[in-house]
């Protein structure tokens, strides 16, 4: 595993280590429980368009330093400090920053993303947690929308990500009474795909992370991205939007993947996955 050099453009509050593939990404303010703060969210972009053009990365994995995923946006530097500023320049600058790499560019990253949750997970951090493509979460970590306990609805694009995720009965309940959850019932709400021992939390990130870094990415981002964008479309519109994805993918695949696996499956017989109860 190779860590990151000091010419890389993160900084103090983001790491980035890389491993066969995998960019290791860590939110680095763990006596803060990794709040996110203005600095943490200016990193976080320079780290994101670092990463999109970097050959070590294949998949994204983000994670937390310490105990916490993260606790959300810093009260005290996010807010108050920028409130205090008296200049709205400063506070559109610094909630750009926060929705820039949060979900704009994370939501739509050219390569897949993985959150590692590995700890507490508050507010503002569900945004990014949602962003992500996929999600494996420690099955004691704690969530919690507690906005509410302090007189506030929840900020920021929070209450569209858990729109974008769990049923309408989950999210109102959870943003409606502030109660805390466990990574057991994040999975069983589908806030993330699934919930394991500590123990093995990295270890089945990594499988999962090896697993897509070894798909072709072409063809990997395509599906990505045509999901995204297709389900809000008309079926009509659906329809020709990914068949034009799907040609694309076949013109930008330098590899020709498509033409492989058919010749594998048809011409060699020599892969037919979930296929073994079908006889040639």
């Amino acid at each position: 595993m190779s860590a990151s050099s000091d010419e890389a453009p993160w900084g103090n509050t983001v790491l980035v280590e890389f491993d066969e593939g995998i960019a290791w990404v860590t939110l680095n303010r763990p006596d803060k429980r990794n709040a996110m703060n203005p600095t943490l969210n200016d990193e976080m972009v320079r780290t994101l368009d670092a990463l999109e053009a970097d050959p070590r990365c294949k998949v994204l994995v983000l994670t937390g330093a310490g105990e916490s995923w993260s606790a959300g946006m810093d009260l005290k530097e996010y807010f108050r400090e920028v409130d205090e500023a008296d200049d709205p320049s400063v506070q559109i600058r610094v909630r750009r920053a926060s929705a820039e790499w949060q979900w704009k560019r994370l939501a739509n990253w050219s390569k897949p993303t993985i959150a590692m949750v590995n700890g507490w997970c508050f507010g503002g951090a569900f945004t990014p947690l949602v962003a992500c493509d996929l999600a494996i979460s420690d099955e004691e970590a704690q969530y919690g929308l507690s906005e509410i306990n302090w007189g506030i609805p929840p900020g920021g694009v929070v209450t569209r990500a858990l729109a974008a995720t769990v049923s309408q009965r989950d999210a109102l309940y959870f943003i409606m009474t502030g109660e805390l959850f466990d990574g057991r019932r994040a999975a069983e709400m589908r806030l993330v795909n699934e919930s394991v021992p500590a123990d093995r939390l990295r270890e089945r990130t990594r499988e999962l992370a090896l697993k897509l870094a070894a798909t072709n990415p072409v063809v990997l981002r395509a599906a990505k991205v045509g999901y995204k964008v297709a389900r809000d479309m008309p079926w009509e519109q659906a329809e020709d939007y990914l068949y034009a994805k799907f040609e694309q993918s076949q013109f930008l695949d330098r590899t020709h993947g498509r033409e492989k696996g058919m010749s594998q499956f048809l011409d060699d017989k020599t892969y037919k996955p979930g296929l073994s109860a079908y006889r040639d």
